[in-house]
Order: C-alpha cells, then structure tokens, then sequence
C-alpha cells in the first residue's frame, strides 16, 4: 500500500471526530531532505475548512497518527508541514511489495484511446537531427501513456506532395542521369535529397544569372526557368500526369525504403501512416457544413474564413478563392478521419514551437464545429535543436543527417568504451552491438531529459560521457548491477527477516516508491523527461548506496538477500524507465 493511502483515511477519520469536518483530499509530499521525515503532510491546505494555528493542527494529527497507526515511527512539525517519519518494517514491506511486482508502476486499462502522431516528415530529403526529437518525443510519449493504461496508436503524416518534392523529381530528370539507389550505393532518402540540394544550387545559379541581367532580385526569383518548371510539374501531377505520377510514385518509395531503415535503426513503428497525397483533399465537406451553421463565412471573392478575433486570434481562411484547400482544412479533414478510422479519445500532435498558433487556431475550429473530442487534443510543441556551430538549414545542404548522426554516436561509443577496456571478452558482433546500444542511448537521453518546451544545443561527446546525467552512466549502473545479481547464487525470492534499515537502503527505496507517481506525471504532462530525471536521481542513489554499502560481503544473510532485493527492484526500474524512452540497457558493459 503506498504512503498517501495508508494515511488518508486516518487523517480523514481524526478530522472528523475532532473538528466535524469530513475531507478526503490531502496534499503529500516527499520530505524535504533537510528535514527527518519520509512522508509530508502540507496542512496548510486544511486551514480552508479548520480555522486554527497551522503549527497546533500539525502537530495534533501527527500525535493521532503515532498512536493509531503502528507505521508510523516518529514526526516533526516545521511550521505547517507535519514530516512524518515511517517505521522500518513497513519500509521494508514496501520494498518486497516492488520486488514482487512484475509491473509495478503500470497502471490498469483505462478503456482510453489516445493516437500520438509524430516525424511526419517530407519526402524530399532523409531525417535529421531535429525529426530525431521529434521521434524520440513522440515514441517516448506513446510508450509512457500505453504503460499509463492507455490503448495507444503511433501515427505519422507523410508530406509527400507540394512543390518541394517536385523539385527533388525535377532536378532528379535534369541531372540524375537515371541514378538509383542501387547504382549509387545510397539509401534513397539521401539520393532524393541529394538532388533537392542539387535543385537550390541550380535555382540560385539561374537567379544570379537575371539579376546580373539587370532583373529585379524579386522578380528574379520568381521568373528562375528552372522554378517555373518546377511550378508546371506541380500542376501536371495534381491533373493526373501518368509520366510525372510514375515518377512521383517511383522516386517517393525510394525515400520510403530509406525511412524504414532509420526507424529501424532508432527502434521507433507506426501503427497506421497517413499521406497528404491522400488527405489535402479531406475537410473540404466539414467546410461547407460551417459555412452552413455560421462557424465560417464567405467573404467576396469567394474565399472562406473564420474569425477569431474573440478568442484573442485572428482571421484564418480555410479555403481559397479557387476552391482549393489550405494546410488547415486538410488538419481539419484528418483529424476527423482519424477519430472515425479509431475511435480515440485524444490526439497529441508532436510538432516543432513554430506551429504554435496553427494548432490553436486548428483545436478551436475543431470545438467551434461540434466535436466533443476536440478538448482532448494536444500540440506536444518542443524547441528546435541546435548545434554548437549554429542553426541546421536543408536546402544548402548543412543538416545534421539522422543516419550519419546515429553512426557518429556509435564511433563515439566505441571510441570511449574501448577506453575504458572492460569488454576485451566481448566477440566483434557483441561489441558492434554494445557500441550501438551506447551510442543511441546517448543521443536519445541526452534529448529526452531535456524539457521539450526548451531549446536544445546538441553536443554528441557530451552526450557519451560515462560521468553525469548522461545515457552510458544510467546504461553503466544497469550492468553493474546485473553483474553483482549474476554472483548472487542463492534463491532471491526468499523472505527478508526482520530489518534495521540504514540510512541509504531508506532514501533508496523512498525513491523507487516514487515510480508509479513520476509515470502518472510524465502522462499527465506527455514530459519524458519527468522519466528521464527520475531515473537519474535513481541511479545516483543507488551509486551512493553501492559506495557506501557491501552488497555481496554484507554482515549477515539476511542483509545480503535484502540489499540484493534493492539492487534487483533497482535495475528492474532503470530498464523499464529506458524502455519507456526507447533505450536498451546492456546486461554488460
């Protein structure tokens, strides 16, 4: 039984008796560690209800309590916070509880159906650094709701028409000379965004080349020949063009393929990909029936808009003059598609801060045309990442490539865990694995413990450093302690006799107590990194533990098998903590 729920009916049942006031909802905190205590009651909540000294209230529910409930040892008053101090034994309960349980921290099936949509990248060049953080944040999100209890469904929609890709098809026929990924030895997504580079190279050629003509710079840019058959290709394809749909179709699965291997490789899936190809035709109807019940109106050129000036908005148009749709009416259309397709409950879209207001203006419509289902929408927005050398820009080519990025962190790995020289033993293909488990630990760690909302400045060898709050220290601590459990050669299972528990064993177990709160949290919140800076408190107190403590030459028996126990719980939480956020751990290391 957690803390809170072995004190709240206690407390309720005092204040009743003793002020005739029945509530129920109490505000616990862990103690602050400049105090004795485990468990704080903050009273000053209660003062809405008990007109009385804040310190006198304190002080006469913690005598209640050390009389009527034998886990409670001792308690202190510190103004009105009642720090309540919790016998060993039932800390000692508390610690087979979590060693018996396979699952602790999952919550039950809620019966909810929540869809998380994340990368939706463009089919115009191959992942990098920054759809890395968005499918780290989206995939981790996914994975701590469903461990929250919900039925989860990882989406993603793929920008794969628009003018952009017409440029990679454009270049591709000028230049290409037929490339393939095959004869070019080159995953596709990074053939097609060879030529997107080699397009931007052309078109600022032929710019340069009307400006020195005396054209002007504007003007310029929008006359480039090679632009304006990139335009004519655009319009072909939206009419249906058999030749420009062959090659559409033909130069988008390449990229597919491509895809498919760096999701692999960073361990993410999708459950159901949707296309724009497929959907920028969709919310065209929902449209007209807010035209109909007066959400929208037609302005006179035949454009239509929704004015949210009230909401502290603006106008937004939904639908041009020509009847052609917007990026909105299309997020319009597939988010109703999608609740029809599953029938979720919530939507959380994982997309970069500068959609902010798109998503704003989107879930108001969305409420404004009736949806119920709309106020359980969410904009997962994060920061950009950076490098330490500035800004990433696709069109000259200067990204950080998700693919070479992976690569590098696992020569980084190597390089540092060849250093330290405790995998002599390992065989290559061991230690090829061990290098990537590293490696992408650290580069998904190092972004994930980061609050999303924030920027990021990404630094890989900071990432891999074995010290710090860092993925190879908390993947380090982890196979310790696999080590020490695999010397353990008796039955763990047995019970542990009666305990006086040190100082280090208590704040241990205090903080794998705190899993099931920090999940329900991080769900609360879609805040991997509320996980990722538990388990590295986690992990510090273990490593304090273990500094402090024999675990294998402990004095007795039944001390050993405790502290064995603790380690076990320990290394459980780590590894579903990783996993959560799409991390392995090494057995060995």
């Amino acid at each position: 039984m957690r803390v809170e729920q072995l004190l709240s009916p206690h407390i309720q049942k005092f204040l009743n008796n003793e002020y005739q006031k029945d509530i129920s909802i109490f505000e616990f905190q862990q103690t602050r560690k400049e105090f004795k205590g485990d468990m704080t009651l903050v009273v000053f909540p209660l003062l809405k209800h008990i007109k009385t000294n804040p310190e006198k209230l304190a002080q006469s529910i913690g005598d209640f309590l050390k009389v009527n409930l034998a886990e409670i040892k001792d308690f202190n008053v510190i103004k009105g916070f009642l720090n309540l101090e919790l016998d060993d034994k039932y800390i000692t309960q508390i610690l087979e509880d979590i060693y018996s349980d396979a699952n602790f921290g999952k919550r039950a099936f809620t019966d909810k159906k929540l869809m998380v949509e994340f990368s939706s990248p463009n089919t115009n060049k191959p992942l990098h650094l920054g759809h890395i953080r968005n499918i780290t944040l989206g995939f981790a999100v996914a994975q701590i709701m469903e461990f929250a209890g919900y039925e989860v469904y990882k989406t993603q929609i793929i920008n794969d028409r628009g003018i952009h890709i017409c440029k990679s098809m454009l270049a591709w026929q000028k230049f290409g000379h037929d490339e393939t990924p095959e004869s070019a030895d080159m995953k596709g997504d990074h053939l097609v965004g060879k030529y997107y580079v080699r397009f931007d190279l052309a078109y600022k050629k032929q710019v340069q080349e009307l400006i020195d003509k005396g054209i002007p710079e504007d003007e310029a840019k929008a006359k480039a020949p090679i632009l304006t058959e990139a335009q004519d290709m655009l319009k072909r394809w939206e009419n249906g063009d058999e030749e420009v749909v062959a090659l559409w179709k033909k130069m988008n699965e390449w990229v597919y393929k491509g895809f498919d291997k760096t999701y692999k490789r960073l361990g993410v899936n999708f459950d159901k990909n949707y296309y724009e190809s497929q959907t920028y035709l969709l919310g065209k109807d929902s449209i007209q029936k807010g035209l109909k019940s007066g959400v929208f109106y037609k302005k006179p050129d035949g454009s239509v808009w929704i004015d949210l000036s009230d909401e502290g908005l603006d106008e937004k148009i939904v639908l041009r003059a020509d009847g052609t749709a917007v990026y909105m009416t299309q997020d319009i259309g597939t988010a109703i598609k999608r609740v029809e397709d599953f029938g979720i409950d919530e939507m959380v879209y994982t997309v970069g801060n500068e959609q902010d207001y798109h998503f704003k203006v989107l879930f108001l419509i969305l409420k404004k045309l009736g949806y119920n289902w709309a106020e359980n929408l969410y904009h997962l927005s994060y920061g950009m990442v950076d490098l330490p050398s500035g800004k990433m820009k696709s069109r000259e080519g200067t990204v950080v490539d998700a693919d070479d990025l992976m690569q590098d962190m696992t020569l980084t790995a190597k390089q540092i865990s060849d250093e330290h020289g405790k995998i002599d033993d390992y065989d290559e293909d061991e230690k090829e694995n061990l290098y990537d488990i590293i490696g992408l630990g650290a580069l998904k760690y190092f972004i994930l413990k980061v609050d999303p909302k924030k920027r990021i400045v990404f630094d890989p060898k900071e990432s891999v450093d074995f010290q710090g709050n860092t993925g190879p220290f908390i993947q380090y601590t982890y196979a310790r302690i696999q080590s020490i459990l695999r010397q353990f050669d008796e039955d763990p299972n047995q019970k542990v006799g009666t305990y006086q528990l040190h100082e280090k064993e208590r704040e241990l177990i205090k903080i794998l107590d705190q899993f099931p709160e920090t999940i329900q949290q991080a769900a609360d919140q879609y805040s991997p990194a509320l996980i990722a800076n538990y388990v590295y408190d986690l992990v510090k107190a273990f490593n304090s533990f273990y500094q402090n403590l024999s675990i294998l030459g402990a004095d007795t028996n039944n001390q050993k098998l405790f502290r064995i126990k603790l380690s076990a719980s320990t290394a459980r939480i780590i590894k579903t903590s990783f996993n959560l956020l799409g991390i392995k751990v090494p057995e060995r290391m």
